[in-house]
């Protein structure tokens, strides 16, 4: 199983519900291999000591939150250059019809115009594509919409098997169900994002939020005009209750129940406990990691080291099979 999060911006709890809390639950169930994708974060041009920085606070964070690397590797995309190289050939047989199609670049067009966006944010599917098949990744774990990435991948990978053989796997999803997609606090039709909240401070609960930050972000967070728990519930409230129930390690159904019939100040209550009862402990032991800068880098090294095998391995066979051998 391969994952990774670009080092692009403060991690959220959307990326600890949606990403970060299955990994270390599934850890024992999988070969893995979590990866801070910064050469994706190339594409919005981030401050180079910006990178530098944030790449070792996602790996504090991936660490802090119970990832553990005797169990699985932890390591940087850009340490191991078999990711850019796999990148350009998968681009070489990726048609462009496809990349157009991928919907975060068609929304990014309207919002920015062709013209303004970089070529990087329209071929970085490829790329994420090589990221995958170079660990021969049996399955990729996403939210729901995130399944076009993953079909992007098996499109090139099924491209590339009946062009020149079997020279990679092609990878299934690995769909969370609760607390998968968390939404904007702020904006409940929009999935919580990181690029989103740079510029809303309400938009967001940071992992690294302290206890009265989050208890104002959920306080405020968008609801609906009914005075109280619902059916039909609006999509702030639903999105607040999905948050509590995976927080609490309960269906939704069940958390719905438990607040049924009482105000919105409850189920915010409630939520913002829930979020300060899980970010505690990581926060504390975040801060333990980030203070030895040393450890963690050593930590990167060996990791790059040891995948470096087996990304190159992958990369020979593609390309021995498309000729560059």
């Amino acid at each position: 199983m391969l994952s990774g999060i670009q080092p692009s911006g403060d991690l959220h709890i959307g990326n600890y519900l949606g990403a970060l809390r299955n990994w270390v639950r599934d850890q024992e169930r999988f070969e893995n291999f979590f990866c801070i994708v910064d050469l994706h974060a190339l594409t919005v041009l981030p401050d180079p000591a910006a990178l530098r920085s944030r790449t070792l606070d996602v790996v504090a964070l991936y660490l802090a939150s119970g990832l553990d690397p005797a169990k699985c590797e932890i390591f940087v995309q850009s340490h191991v250059p078999a990711h850019a190289q796999l990148g350009w050939i998968v681009q070489c047989f990726t048609p462009i019809g496809w990349l157009e199609r991928m919907t975060q670049f068609k929304v990014r067009g309207q919002t920015q115009g062709r013209e303004r966006i970089g070529t990087g944010f329209f071929t970085y599917p490829a790329l994420q594509a090589a990221d995958i098949l170079l660990y021969d990744a049996d399955y990729v774990p996403v939210g729901d919409d995130q399944r076009q990435h993953i079909e992007f991948c098996r499109d090139v990978a099924q491209r590339l098997n009946a062009l020149h053989g079997d020279v990679v796997k092609v990878p299934e999803p690995l769909i969370q169900g609760v607390g998968a997609r968390v939404m904007g606090l702020d904006d409940p039709s929009v999935k919580m994002s990181k690029s989103i909240a740079a510029g809303h401070p309400l938009h967001a609960v940071f992992m690294l939020d302290p206890p009265d930050q989050i208890r104002r972000k959920i306080a405020r967070a968008q609801t609906d005009t009914e005075p109280a728990v619902r059916d039909p519930v609006g999509p702030g409230v639903a999105n607040l209750i999905d948050m509590y129930a995976a927080l609490r390690g309960v269906d939704a159904r069940s958390a719905f129940d438990e607040f049924s019939g009482k105000t919105y100040s409850a189920l915010k209550s409630a939520t913002a406990d829930a979020l300060i009862a899980a970010l505690e402990p990581i926060q504390r032991r975040y801060a333990e990691l980030r203070a030895d800068e040393s450890a963690l880098r050593t930590g990167l090294v060996a990791s790059a080291a040891r995948v470096t095998v087996i990304a190159e391995a992958t990369l020979a066979r593609v390309q021995q099979a498309v000729g560059l051998r």
